[in-house]
């Protein structure tokens, strides 16, 4: 090992999540060297990170990280507890926020109620409380204009889109003072805007003496990047230095599933007609920031909505809105399939027509339920199942569990799958019921390129096949399925 060597990684046989994951891996990180990875399997791309911060199972091999050798010396010298990881900050897809008790035991519907906004801390407040005593460059104040979180330092942490809590997790990383800094699909979640800005904030980590390593997409590899990896299924890398990286072409295409299966998983019902979403004037406001501002949009049956923003636009609370879950609706004019909300309709029949799939929804099942009880749960639009299912019922899901591939994974705890798996079966949720409306709120994110690719070809053959009205939402125009033809920009 040269004395330019930080970390280096030789003939590891490592498990993950209890599940081989690589049998001989081998990489070396040297001084100076910014590191984008890319693959086809969102589990290995996870898995080689876990690796380097000691959080996966090395059976064999060895981990060397030289970066902390003088670190371990000083702290064993002064007699002090420590460990490599404390020069070491991981950004990873499963972020968690707590309440003021510093408990994770929000349900899903708490982000659109005020009250429960008010028990969360705000980002200022979070970010004050998250800084560690280890001495660095890094301060709040540093951290919140380099990721543009001034304007939410007062906001409710509970309150924030999902790209903004992505920033909120890049500014708790660099908190930390890293030396090592991995960030796993860090551009997932964010608009355009803020890709365009991501750079930038690369170009200070660097410049402040930190080492970067990402997983990205071969597609989006930023140009502060010095080294490039393909990283396969079983852990062989193939490495570039960045300027010698070409994009790699896509091969052909061809779907997973048997399409054959549709029509007895989607049988044809009575679809209405007419109107499905009618907003009128609506105006929703948290505190002192107003959301939606006398905003109208009608949806008609059988239309394929795209629904586009920047984060913090307004996208995740108009969604509130339309599956039940924003309380702020009964004082709107806000119609559903004709019905005015607040004319005397439960919440349940209000749900039951919707689907609905959205990332952090997996953050909020209890951590007892199975993949299957997770897909049945769409029968019943809990966070979980809490009655017995009936044999029919079994059947439609292990229908759907067959028609996406998992059938091997129904009895397996929902939060031990990949995040792939997690992606399907929250989708399968949503289609268990037949919806008449589907919502799909950046539904493929955390997944790989491959994964992506798959879910955007699935969802326009199931849309071929059903009249189903559709309301999708992403920041990449390459997920967007071709049947979409109506566009909403929020802010514009």
């Amino acid at each position: 090992m040269s004395d330019s060597t930080l970390l280096q990684v030789v003939a590891a046989q490592v498990h993950y999540r209890g599940a081989p994951l690589f049998e001989d891996l081998h990489f070396t990180w040297k001084q100076g060297e910014h590191w984008a990875i890319f693959g086809d399997s969102g589990r290995a791309l996870t898995g080689f990170l876990e690796t380097l911060l000691g959080r996966a199972l090395l059976q064999k091999g060895t981990v060397d990280r030289h970066f902390a050798a003088m670190y371990s010396q000083q702290k064993n010298k002064e007699g002090q507890v420590y460990s490599f990881r404390d020069l070491m900050a991981l950004i990873s897809q499963d972020y968690q926020i707590r309440n003021t008790a510093g408990l994770q035991n929000f349900y899903y519907q708490q982000r659109f109620n005020s009250e429960a906004v008010d028990d969360t801390l705000t980002v200022s407040a979070y970010l004050q409380k998250k800084s560690p005593s280890i001495p660095g460059p890094w301060t709040v104040k540093k951290v919140a204009e380099l990721l543009r979180l001034q304007p939410l330092l007062e906001r409710s942490v509970l309150a924030l889109s999902n790209g903004e809590t992505r920033r909120l997790s890049l500014a708790l990383g660099l908190l930390r003072q890293p030396k090592m800094f991995l960030m796993d699909q860090p551009l997932t979640g964010l608009d355009q805007e803020s890709r365009s800005a991501f750079g930038d904030f690369l170009e200070e980590c660097i410049r402040q003496g930190i080492h970067v390593l990402l997983t990205t997409n071969s597609q989006e590899v930023p140009s502060q990047i010095t080294q490039v990896a393909r990283l396969e299924e079983t852990g062989t890398l193939t490495t570039w230095e960045r300027k010698n990286y070409l994009i790699p072409i896509s091969s052909e295409f061809k779907l997973h599933w048997d399409l054959s299966l549709l029509p007895q998983l989607l049988p044809a019902i009575p679809r209405s007609e007419g109107r499905v979403v009618e907003l009128d004037q609506v105006s929703i406001r948290y505190g002192d920031k107003l959301i939606l501002d006398s905003f109208s949009w009608k949806v008609e049956a059988g239309e394929r909505w795209r629904l586009a923003g920047q984060n913090g636009s307004g996208k995740s609370t108009l969604i509130s809105l339309l599956i039940g879950e924003n309380p702020q609706a009964y004082s709107q004019k806000f119609a559903l399939f004709g019905k005015k909300r607040g004319s005397g309709e439960s919440i349940w029949d209000l749900k039951r027509p919707i689907g609905f799939v959205a990332p952090e929804l997996g953050r909020f099942f209890p951590r007892n339920q199975s993949l299957q009880k997770v897909i049945l749960s769409g029968l019943t639009d809990t966070m979980g199942l809490y009655r017995k299912a009936s044999e029919q019922e079994e059947s439609q899901a292990k229908a759907w569990m067959g028609f996406f591939k998992l059938q091997y994974l129904g009895d397996r705890y929902f939060h031990e799958l990949t995040l792939a798996e997690q992606r399907w079966a929250l989708l399968a949720r949503a289609l268990i019921k037949n919806p008449q409306l589907l919502i799909l709120d950046e539904a493929s994110q955390g997944m790989d390129e491959q994964q992506r690719e798959l879910f955007r070809e699935t969802l326009q053959a199931i849309l071929l096949h059903s009249p189903m009205t559709l309301i999708y939402v992403s920041h990449y125009d390459q997920d967007v399925p071709a049947c979409i033809d109506h566009c909403l920009n929020l802010g514009d």
